[in-house]
């Protein structure tokens, strides 16, 4: 499990989580765990894990800390 912050949140329902020393990561409202996309900012942490995905690296299971 890894750490970050949410760096950017769109009204299409997707965003990017910013990791320390590694790419943005790319991540979908389906992959929330525990919460709605309304309870989301820009600046939160959460905890996710990385996959592989055909367009790169995706994060999925994503909680807020």
């Amino acid at each position: 499990i890894m750490q970050g912050t949410i760096k950017k949140l769109t009204e299409k329902n997707f965003g990017f989580i910013s990791q320390e020393g590694g790419k943005d990561l790319f991540f979908h409202a389906n992959e929330l765990e525990g919460m709605d996309w309304a309870d989301l900012a820009e600046g939160d942490t959460v905890t996710f894990e990385v996959i592989d995905t055909p367009k790169g690296q995706a994060a999925v299971k994503v909680s807020k800390v």
